[in-house]
């Protein structure tokens, strides 16, 4: 089998990556969006990128769709390749729109096919997932990239989306752990039932992740780990 996955990349999905949604604000997240940009570029040489991200339903988004990202601000509008037809849908997944977005300025000749799974989706289901998306990933002579988006907890200060939860500092700190050892059995064994209580609703898309790299990946590179706003945020690179 073709080993044709070039990396796996780690982005967060908050919409103020997206400078007009912050206005004045917005360059309190530069140092959070530069970094963005930095690691989606090491994938920006591929053909296709398979993106996993999280929401209320499992979606299939193909390339061919575009979004705006009107219902969190601004008519700002993406595409998820450069043959992106029909109207901009405003109702697009957050997954979906980030990764837009972060395509259109980093690798705008890709394109990117988007899962979105459920956010209680079980720990099973997630790394079965993984293992099917590396398996398709590693077919063909195409040069592909993995793109995980996905937030820590939302409950790491009183001003967190989530308010506060004194359990989160201790599962946020082992999941930079696990991201910067490039230990997917760390990411498989987080607890479903603590991260929905901790707001960690990435913590399926961290599986996936998992599921996609049954051993250790044999580079490892942290750009950013921070908490702006009170919500964990990682970015980082996996190399098979």
């Amino acid at each position: 089998m073709a080993r044709v996955l070039t990396a796996a990349v780690f982005v967060p999905s908050p919409p103020l990556l997206v400078p007009e949604l912050n206005g004045l604000a917005a360059n309190e997240t530069d140092e959070l969006r530069s970094a963005a940009l930095a690691a989606v570029s090491e994938i920006g040489d591929c053909t296709d990128w398979v993106v996993v991200g999280t929401g209320r339903a499992v979606e299939r988004i193909a390339a061919t769709a575009s979004g705006t990202f009107r219902g969190y601000g601004a008519d700002v509008r993406v595409g998820l390749g450069p043959d992106a037809t029909g109207e901009a849908d405003p109702e697009l997944a957050l997954p979906a729109l980030i990764a837009g977005w972060l395509r259109g300025r980093a690798a705008p000749g890709v394109r990117a096919e988007v899962h979105v799974v459920p956010v209680d989706a079980g720990r099973d289901e997630c790394t079965g997932l993984g293992q099917r998306l590396r398996a398709e990933l590693d077919e063909g002579d195409k040069r592909r990239g993995l793109l995980v988006i996905a937030d820590g907890a939302a409950t790491l200060t009183a001003k967190a989306p989530g308010a506060f939860d004194a359990r989160a500092e201790a599962v946020e700190t082992d999941l930079a752990a696990a991201l910067a050892a490039g230990d997917p059995s760390a990411l498989a064994a987080l607890d479903p039932d603590l991260c929905a209580g901790i707001v960690l609703d990435g913590r399926a898309a961290w599986q996936v992740l998992a599921g996609a790299f049954t051993t250790a990946p044999s580079a490892v590179k942290i750009v950013y780990r921070g908490a702006p706003y009170g919500v964990g945020y990682h970015v980082g690179t996996w190399r098979p």
